[in-house]
């Protein structure tokens, strides 16, 4: 066996796939060890390729040195059709083009329907290594209804991993053969950068995700935010930013009776801006309506 002083350095592009909600964002952050991309229940809450990157030094007994760039992708939602949904299919499809390695998260608890077919016929001819990652390890075996099936899949891939993101369980053998896997180079990115996302992208992420987990399936996944500015005083950030939606009602729902809806998502996520940034946040939100913001930035 090789010591680690006479290891190659391993380095190069992973990209997570995946349906909705099958925990790619939460199995993202676990790895990096930081909250990067935003985790609710909301179908398709990622909408741009979030680069996470994660350096290994060479381990005493033997595991590779390297650095692992994973790439967080929107999730396969085959079932509407939007212009929304047709240009995130479009970001994974571009996702998976020019890379070392694919991650394909899948959901025990749900059957493989056209979500997994659509996605196994984009990556079965790529010429790249693919693991497989069984997400939800940590819940009751009942619920895991489909285990079974997707063990099934096995054979078409380098590698087969039962884990919880959630719970951070089982997570190191993964991030070992990925390393293995990834071919000898020099890093992508230099050694103290963890993402390719600007401050005002993460806050914007941030409060969306905030929106979600506030108000559930009542408001749709097609809201967005814009940071218009972050000012960093002596002693407070000031963030102001602009929360779009493309419907009236969805305006309304957002504020919500005497702007309590607002208020609640704002301290939500000024809380965690403040322990994320440690120091005080002032956060300035405004709800407005925009039928056309998707063809703006989809």
């Amino acid at each position: 066996m090789n010591s680690p002083e006479n290891q190659l350095k391993k380095s190069g592009l992973v990209t997570l796939v995946g349906r909705s909600n099958v925990g790619k964002s939460t199995l993202l952050n676990t790895i990096i060890g930081t909250k990067i991309a935003a985790v609710t229940d909301k179908p398709q809450t990622t909408r741009n390729a979030i680069h996470g990157v994660l350096n290994r030094p060479a381990s005493p007994a033997g595991g590779p040195e390297g650095q692992a760039v994973f790439i967080d992708t929107p999730g396969v939602f085959k079932n509407h059709s939007s212009p929304l949904s047709g240009a995130l299919l479009e970001h994974v499809q571009e996702s998976i083009k020019h890379i070392d390695l694919i991650v394909y998260v899948v959901d025990p608890t749900k059957p493989i329907g056209s979500e997994e077919r659509y996605i196994m016929s984009l990556i079965r001819n790529i010429e790249v290594p693919k693991i497989l990652v069984i997400n939800k390890s940590d819940i009751h075996e009942k619920e895991k209804e489909f285990l079974e099936d997707y063990k099934s899949l096995g054979d078409d891939f380098a590698a087969v991993f039962e884990l919880s993101a959630l719970r951070a369980r089982h997570i190191e053998p993964l991030i070992q053969k990925v390393l293995e896997l990834l071919p000898v180079g020099e890093p992508l990115y230099p050694p103290d950068q963890l993402t390719n996302i600007d401050k005002n992208f993460w806050v914007a992420e941030l409060i969306r995700e905030k929106i979600f987990l506030a108000l559930r399936k009542e408001v749709p996944y097609s809201t967005h935010v814009e940071v218009e500015n972050i000012e960093d005083k002596t002693d407070i950030f000031v963030v102001k930013a602009r929360v779009l939606t493309y419907n009236k009602k969805y305006k309304e729902m957002i504020i919500g009776k005497g702007g309590r809806a607002i208020k609640e998502i704002g301290i939500a996520a000024r809380k965690e801006l403040e322990q994320a940034l440690g120091k005080k946040v002032y956060l300035e939100l405004e709800v407005e309506y925009d039928r056309h913001w998707i063809d703006r930035v989809a």
